[in-house]
Parts: structure tokens; sequence; C-alpha cells
């Protein structure tokens, strides 16, 4: 597998060679760049040959800076692996978890090894996005990637396959073959506090009370003074779910508020009668976490020595680490060394298994890690 990395700030950047070998190209950034009239025409023809996969972001990783203003470009040309990709419109479905069974449904095979995720942040529930996915797509198959960014705005986010990107499209990627090594890792950071509560009213990722009482309230109470920046400030405080008896919890970032209706809408689904704690940041244990999601990646996986491995963080990480947010993309470089390309992106929600052959499943505030090798 040969790996190029790509920093692209405007059309006068396009400068780079045409490339005939690469078989895919993963390009995350700014979203008003990606609305450049022509930017994908120019990316289409440095790459004729090549799945081009394009997604906006909450920041773009290129090795172990972290920029906000650019598209970069991660590109592979594989020897032995074959790719197959399919992209749906959430428009077109009536829940994410139709569209997320449809659009791995003609992906399934015997040497399928991995499956690339990345959909639109605003429109699609990630957690039903996963949970239709994995009616069709058996655990067994590790599935990574995530949800489209749009800075810390949350207005409207960008993803397209083989096209200009647009609102609403999922898209996702095979991976073929046994000569391909993929490895995973996710971790979180944030430190749960106070006691277990439990969500007692809320449909699907819409959430009303905890405890029986109005957990917006209740939410703003534990806020204080950060409660005035809402919904903003809730990338700050995200809310840690346990659902059922499972033992790890699902962190879960807050997208908007409802005054009217007094409720919270999450990223992800917050079933009745799941647990539910606080957490805070801080920056040390975030920076930390990152390089547990490395090593996790590397020791789970005894055999693999990743040629690239793509990092997707999440927005509110990087609002809290501020200044200090390419020390979490450094922490996992001096795990990898010298030898892996670093790419990825910041996003609205991370799509990674908990553990080695464990289903996938929707995280928040995670710095999630993908590893591919292609033996020779």
């Amino acid at each position: 597998m040969k790996v190029n990395q790509y920093l692209l700030r405007n059309l006068e950047d396009f400068t780079i060679p045409i490339d005939q070998e690469a078989n895919l190209v993963l390009g995350f950034g700014l979203k008003k760049l990606l609305e450049q009239p022509g930017i994908y025409d120019a990316l289409r023809a440095k790459f004729p040959d090549a799945i081009l996969a394009l997604s906006s972001s909450s920041g773009e990783i290129y090795q172990t800076d972290v920029y906000d203003d650019s598209i970069t470009l991660l590109t592979m040309s594989f020897d032995r692996t074959n790719l197959r990709e399919n992209g749906v419109s959430i428009q077109d479905y009536p829940n994410s978890f139709s569209a997320g069974a449809d659009v791995v449904r003609g992906l399934m095979a015997e040497d399928l090894q991995h499956i690339l995720i990345l959909s639109d942040g605003s429109l699609v529930n990630g957690s039903e996005l996963v949970k239709g996915i994995h009616s069709v797509i058996p655990d067994r198959v590790p599935i990574s990637g995530g949800l489209a960014g749009d800075g810390a705005d949350f207005d409207y986010t960008l993803v397209g396959l083989n096209e200009a990107p647009r609102q609403g499209r999922i898209l996702a990627i095979g991976f073929y073959g046994s000569s391909l090594l993929v490895a995973h890792g996710s971790f979180g950071g944030w430190e749960p506090f106070g006691l277990e509560k439990t969500i007692t009213k809320s449909s699907a990722n819409e959430l009303f009370e905890i405890n029986g009482k109005n957990a917006l309230s209740t939410y703003k109470d534990y806020l204080g003074k950060y409660a005035s920046d809402l919904p903003g400030s809730a990338l700050l405080f995200p809310l840690a779910i346990r659902i059922e008896e499972e033992e790890e919890y699902l962190v879960r970032t807050i997208l908007s508020i409802d005054n009217e209706k007094s409720s919270m809408i999450f990223a992800g689904d917050v079933p009745m009668g799941s647990k539910v704690r606080f957490m805070k940041a801080n920056i040390d244990r975030l920076v930390d976490a990152a390089s547990i999601a490395a090593n996790t990646s590397l020791t789970d996986f005894n055999d693999i020595e990743p040629e690239v491995a793509l990092l997707i963080s999440c927005v509110g990480r990087k609002l809290v680490l501020g200044s200090r947010v390419d020390e979490e993309v450094e922490a996992v470089a001096e795990i990898f060394g010298e030898n892996t390309v670093l790419g990825g992106y910041y996003s609205y929600g991370e799509i990674s298994p908990f553990r080695q052959g464990g289903a996938c499943a929707l995280h928040n505030q995670t710095m999630t890690i993908t590893c591919l090798q292609e033996l020779v």
C-alpha cells in the first residue's frame, strides 16, 4: 500500500501531480471550502480512478498538526485489497436505521475485512444508523468512521461520494481480501462524577426527564454559569450513558436544546431506563486517552504494523483542549512512530467497536483510531 497526504487551502494549491494509482481518497475540510465551485472537479481531475470520499469537518488532522481552514487529503493505493462503495441520502428513508441498513446491504461478502462509514452529522441519528448497519453486517466485521462536522456551529454538514459533497449523504466503503490487516482503538478520558441517575423520559435521541425531574433544568443547574452559553457550552460537559446492563458508558454530546419542550437533543439515542452520569473535562486526561486509544489498536492486534492510521476525534475534545489540541495527535504519533501516516478530522460523532471482535457503536467525545496495513 502506498499512502500520501496533501494539505489544500484553495484552488491555487492544486499543484499536486495527477495520481492514476490511488484507489481511495479521503478528504476532510472546512465546509465553506468544500462548497467552493470547482473543488470537486479539481479533485476528480487529480485522482481520476479513485473512490473519492469527502466530509466537512470541525478541524482537520494532518500528521501531528490540526487545522481549521483547510482540506486534507489522505490517499491510498492498494495492491491486493479490493474496494466497493455505496452512498445513500437520508432524505430517501423514513429513519436513520433504514438508511444504515441500505447503505451497507450490498457490501457483505466472505472476504470483507472492514467498512468505513462517513455520514452527515446534522440530519442523521448516529445510534440508529449504527443499529441499521449491524442489522446487515455481523459483529466480526469491524466498522469505523464518523459523522461530518461543521466547526462549532452545528448548522449543517456535507458528505460526498464520487460527487460534490451535500447535505444528508451517508457513504460506506468496504475493504476486501486477506492481505489487509485492520486494528482499532477508542477512548474518551472524560471524568464522570456524582451519583448515577436514571433516564425516566426520552424519545430516541431526545431527553426529557432524569430521575423524574426535568432534564434540561437539572442540566442547567449542573452547568451553573455556563448554562447561559447553551447549547455551545454543552460540548464541554457531555453525559455518560450506560444502556441496560452494559459495562461501558457511551459518551453523548448535546446537539441542541428545545426550550419550548424543555428537552435536549443528543447525537445518539438516550433510551429510557438507561443510567446517566454527568461528566467534566481534564485536559491531561484527554491527551492520555488519545495515547490509550493508540496503544489499544496495537496491543489488542499484535501482528499489525500500521501504514496509515485514521484518527476521528470529537469537536468537544477540540474545544476543551483549545490551543493544546495538537497534543492529543502528538500523543498518538508517539505511540505509532514515524512509519505510520496520520490523518483524519474532528467530528460530531465517532463510530468504532468497543473491543476486538465486538459490535461498533456511536461514540461522542472520544478519540477513535483505525489502523490499516496491507501485507506483502
